[in-house]
C-alpha cells in the first residue's frame, strides 16, 4: 500500500548527474545560439550573441570542472561518461522532435 506520510531516503547522486547533464546541455545550446547570433546578427544582437557565447562557455567549463573534481557526487573519472550521456540526450531529443514533426506534417498534408 502506498503511504504518503512514510519517510523515504532520496539518493541524490542520481539528481547530481541529472543537474550536471541539464547544465551541460544548457551550456552547449547557449554556445551554439551565441555563435549563431554573433555571426548572423548585427549591432545589439551581435553583442548579445557574444554574451551568450561567454556565459555558455563559463557554465560548461564550471560544471565540467566541478563534476571532474567530484563536487557533484561522482568520481573524477566519470566526466567523459557524463559528456557522452549529454550528447546522447541531445541526439535522442532531436530524433524524437524530428519524428514528431514528420508525423505532424504527414497528418496535415494528408488531410
Amino acid at each position: 500500500m502506498f503511504d504518503l506520510l512514510a519517510v523515504t531516503s532520496v539518493d541524490f547522486s542520481k539528481w547530481y548527474a541529472f543537474v550536471a547533464v541539464l547544465l551541460l546541455v544548457f551550456a552547449l545550446f547557449l554556445i551554439l545560439a551565441g555563435i549563431f547570433t554573433a555571426y548572423f546578427g548585427s549591432g545589439k544582437s551581435r553583442t548579445i550573441g557574444v554574451a551568450l557565447l561567454v556565459v555558455g562557455l563559463v557554465v560548461g567549463v564550471l560544471i565540467a570542472y566541478l563534476y571532474h573534481a567530484g563536487d557533484f557526487g561522482a568520481a573524477s573519472d566519470q566526466l567523459g561518461s557524463l559528456i557522452f550521456q549529454s550528447v546522447l540526450v541531445i541526439v535522442a531529443a532531436v530524433i524524437g522532435a524530428l519524428a514528431a514533426i514528420g508525423i505532424f506534417l504527414v497528418a496535415i498534408m494528408k488531410s
